[in-house]
């Protein structure tokens, strides 16, 4: 009996031991099936438009698209820069594609040759994995259809509607305006370690020169995007046009220049190569920046190919370098202005006089281009007389002249809002000792060069010109301004940089004898701007380009192009009430009456014949005839209407 009672309570034991794991084990799963339970309905009632979010992320995608670039118009309005529509043609290496072959079948529809394969093949592999890379843009409508059509059968191809820059006057502004093109390696690291995201957008383009470099910021805006649904595999499937965030368009530029004035200057030079600048004396605005012969900007957006761009660096009137800023020359006798007013603000008297030979010997023989005969200060600026001017110099000394041209704006950079100025040299006995340490003494024979604008002195154009529209203002020591507004915002005047400290009288002599230039002296017979009494007051120039003596021939108008010397006539118009100056530069043209005045002359007229006020003077209606007062106020036989007529010997 005994054994059968042990063998039951063994048994009892494990069932309770089972029983009570059995528990503990329920209890430990309903915990855990509870607390997943809480979890669930947490996110579901409390995180639901969290993960909504998330899901939708998952779903769509936004692609960072450029904003339309800011025009840039001129001071009448005049477009010079803006966008148009742009066909384009875009690769991106996905997963399944083979770029070489999908660029041999696009070959088929755009012209694409085996080197520009190469290199696309290249930026394909190159390029983040479904970041497109452009292909070709500019595509006519029956190559853009063709590739739509087949679009199923090339994957990773997209053909597009962007926007690309156009410029509607091609070279006239192109110096001045730039262009732009695509982002490189070096523009991105000049960015810093964080870029702007929309530089690696393969449509993307940035300002490379002029004004479209120095405003890059303010005219490409700020990026939009679009959203777009994208399978599990980052494939764009559809847009949601009403997810996109738009983009902010770039600042409108306006500039001071003067379309039609441009426009002349590039006409009136052909293919000469110069420059001419045009300024308004009241306020420093700039009309005309010209440099010739120029270059296509459209080109330079959409690419040159080595062979073009070569053509154009190689070529000896250089289309790619802007004359009126960049290049400097020796100013030749525009500068005897300087002299002149130099002479008078240290007390020289205008009435000295010296005699001119056409050869005067101090150390050396140094001649003159005519036998100019008794000259005073008056005509010897008339007529352009080296002896007087020679002489003239060695009375003041460089130092004087110096700081008289300084004053005018010779030897200056103006912040004119683009870069590429060359300060150019008005030399004085300082330069010399900085320049020359072996032989640091400024030698009277030195000076006698630099009385006629040779020697160590070189300028540009531009500063010639504020010279000239300081001579004519007599008032202000004005400024070049280029740019009238930033997106509305008006910029600085070029008459808001204080006074002119010179002597007024003195200016009215130089302005007086500037005026017997145009009237008895060297431009008398190609300055007359055939506007009734208004006239140019203005001073020729004619520089030695390499060496004296270089150029052959009468005036160095002879002989190898680049051995002829430079042509420059400055000039102000009206006289009696100025209103505009210019300067003009003809490299390498020889005579400055003969290359440079006319061409000044017919750009003066653009600018005049658009003034309203200088055409009340050139426009004025015909005197009336006399008539008996039977006739006067009588109804006019052919159609009735009764005219008033003006008082006798009034115009109407």
């Amino acid at each position: 009996m005994t054994q059968p009672a042990i063998f039951f309570e063994e048994v009892n034991e494990r069932q309770g031991v089972f029983h009570r794991r059995a528990i503990l084990m329920g209890a430990f799963a309903g915990l855990g099936v509870g607390a997943l339970g809480a979890r669930l309905a947490y996110l579901q009632l409390f995180e639901t438009q969290r993960y909504e979010k998330l899901a939708t992320s998952n779903q769509f995608n936004f692609k960072l698209m450029p904003a339309p670039r800011g025009i840039i118009v001129d001071r009448n309005g005049a477009i010079l820069a803006a966008n148009r529509p742009n066909f384009r043609l875009m690769v991106a290496r996905d997963k399944g594609m083979d770029p070489e072959a999908t660029l041999h079948t696009l070959a088929e529809y755009v012209p694409l040759d085996e080197a520009r394969q190469r290199r696309l093949l290249k930026d394909i592999n190159s390029a983040p994995k479904r970041a497109p890379v452009q292909v070709m843009e500019d595509m006519s409508w029956e190559q853009f259809s063709a590739i739509n059509v087949r679009a199923p059968e090339l994957p990773g191809v997209t053909a597009d509607m962007g926007e690309v820059r156009v410029y509607p006057h091609g070279g006239a502004f192109a110096h001045v305006i730039g262009y732009v093109a695509k982002v490189n390696k070096e523009d991105v690291e000049k960015a810093g370690p964080n870029p702007d995201p929309i530089m690696l957008h393969p449509s993307f383009r940035i300002g490379k020169q002029g004004v479209e470099k120095a405003f890059d910021l303010a005219l490409r805006g700020r990026a939009g995007a679009k959203k777009v649904e994208v399978d599990a595999n980052g494939r764009e499937v559809r847009e949601d046009a009403k997810g996109d965030i738009p983009a902010t368009p770039g600042k409108v530029i306006e500039l001071t220049l003067d379309a039609d004035v441009q426009l002349r200057a590039e006409e009136v030079f052909g293919e000469e190569s110069g420059a001419a600048v045009v300024m308004d004396v009241r306020n420093g605005d700039l009309l005309c920046l010209f440099s010739g012969p120029s270059f296509d900007a459209n080109r330079f957006v959409r690419g040159l190919t080595g062979v073009e761009y070569r053509g154009l660096a190689q070529y000896d009137h250089k289309p790619l370098f802007n004359k009126a800023l960049t290049a400097t020359y020796p100013p030749g006798s525009t500068f005897k202005t300087m002299v002149a007013l130099s002479a008078l603000e240290h007390g020289y008297d205008p009435k000295t006089v010296h005699v001119c030979t056409g050869h005067w010997y101090f150390g050396r023989m140094w001649k003159c281009d005519a036998v100019h005969g008794a000259q005073d200060l008056h005509h010897a600026v008339a007529t352009s007389c080296d002896i007087y001017f020679y002489q003239t110099a060695l009375w003041l000394g460089p130092d004087r002249i110096a700081e008289t041209a300084r004053k005018f704006g010779l030897g200056e950079i103006f912040d004119i809002g683009i870069p590429g100025q060359k300060k150019g040299l008005v030399p004085d006995t300082a330069y010399k000792k900085r320049r020359f340490p072996k032989d640091p003494k400024w030698h009277p024979g030195e000076t006698p060069s630099m009385g006629i604008g040779q020697g160590y002195t070189n300028l540009n154009p531009l500063q010639l010109c504020v010279m000239t529209a300081r001579i004519a203002n007599g008032q202000k020591s004005l400024h070049p301004r280029l740019i009238r507004s930033i997106g509305g915002v008006e910029q600085k005047s070029g008459a808001a940089w204080g006074d002119l400290p010179v002597n007024k009288d003195n200016l009215h002599f130089v302005r007086e004898a500037m005026a017997a230039v145009t009237t008895i002296g060297t431009a008398a017979r190609v300055a007359d701007l055939g506007l009734g009494d208004v006239k140019m007051a203005g001073k020729t120039g004619t520089a030695q380009a390499y060496s004296y003596g270089s150029g052959r021939g009468v005036h160095g108008t002879a002989g190898a192009w680049k051995l002829r010397d430079h042509a420059w006539f400055v000039a102000f118009a009206p006289y009696d009430a100025p209103r505009y100056a210019i300067s003009v530069l003809v490299e390498h043209g020889g005579f400055g009456a003969a290359a440079a005045a006319p061409r000044a002359r017919e750009i003066m007229r653009t600018v005049l014949l658009k003034d309203p006020e200088v055409m009340k003077r050139v426009v004025r209606p015909a005197p009336m005839p006399d008539l008996p007062p039977e006739m006067q106020n009588q109804p006019d036989a052919a159609d009735g209407i009764v005219t008033a007529h003006a008082p006798t010997g009034k115009p109407a």
